[in-house]
C-alpha cells in the first residue's frame, strides 16, 4: 500500500470513527461497525491504531481539535470586536447544528468530556487542553476589546471567557438532552444578550 492510499485510509477510519463515537459514545462505539463503515479491515485499523482508546484521543487530536479551531477560536483571533464576532459564532452554529439535524448529539467535545475525563487520564487531559485553549483565546480576544474600547474596561476577561466557554457546553448540552431547538436558540440568545451587557 503506498503512503498516500495508507494515510487516505486512515483518514477514513478517523473520519467514521469521530461518526461512530459522536452518535453512540465512545464506549457504546464499535470499533466492528468503524471497520464496516470505513470500507477498511481490522487488520488496516490496527496498523494504523494500536487500539480503542489510541483511536479514541486520534479523533480527539485530529478531528475534534480542528472543529473547536475553525469554529470558536479563528473567528475570534485577532478580533477588536469579540462581542459582536462572538455573538456572530453563537447564532451561526446553533442555527447551523439545527438545520443540519447534528444538535441532538449535542457537542461532540463536550460529550466526550462528559463521558471519558472522569474514566480515562488520556482523554482528559486532551479534552483540559482543549478547553483551556478556547478560554485563553475567548479571553485574549476580550482584553484586545477592551484596548479597542469596544469591551467595559471593569471586566475579567479570563471569567468571562470561562463563563462563555461554559454557556456554549451547556447550550449544546440543553439542546441534546431535551431535543429542543427552540430551548436552545433561547439560550444562546441570553448569551448573546449577557454579551451585549459587556459594551462600554
Amino acid at each position: 500500500m503506498t503512503d498516500t492510499r495508507a494515510e487516505n485510509t486512515r483518514r477514513k477510519i478517523l473520519t467514521v470513527a469521530f461518526a461512530e463515537f459522536y452518535k453512540n459514545g465512545f464506549q457504546g462505539g464499535s470499533l466492528n461497525h468503524i471497520v464496516e463503515m470505513s470500507g477498511a479491515t481490522k487488520g488496516a485499523l490496527f496498523h494504523h491504531f494500536a487500539g480503542k482508546q489510541e483511536l479514541g484521543y486520534a479523533v480527539v487530536d485530529e478531528i475534534i481539535e480542528p472543529i473547536l479551531k475553525q469554529r470558536w477560536i479563528d473567528p475570534i483571533a485577532g478580533s477588536t470586536n469579540p462581542i459582536a464576532d462572538l455573538k456572530k459564532a453563537f447564532r451561526q452554529f446553533v442555527k447551523q447544528d439545527i438545520e443540519s439535524g447534528s444538535w441532538v448529539q449535542g457537542c461532540p467535545l463536550n460529550n466526550l468530556a462528559q463521558e471519558m475525563s472522569p474514566l480515562d487520564e488520556g482523554f482528559r487531559n486532551r479534552i483540559d487542553k482543549l478547553y483551556d485553549t478556547w478560554r485563553k483565546s475567548f479571553a485574549a480576544a476580550l482584553a484586545s476589546g477592551m484596548k479597542a474600547g469596544k469591551v467595559r474596561n471593569d471586566i475579567s476577561p479570563r471569567n468571562v471567557a470561562a463563563l462563555v466557554v461554559a454557556a456554549q457546553m451547556g447550550i449544546w448540552g440543553t439542546g441534546k438532552s431535551s431535543q429542543d431547538a427552540e430551548l436552545m436558540i433561547q439560550a444562546a440568545e441570553a448569551v448573546c444578550d449577557y454579551l451585549d451587557s459587556l459594551k462600554p
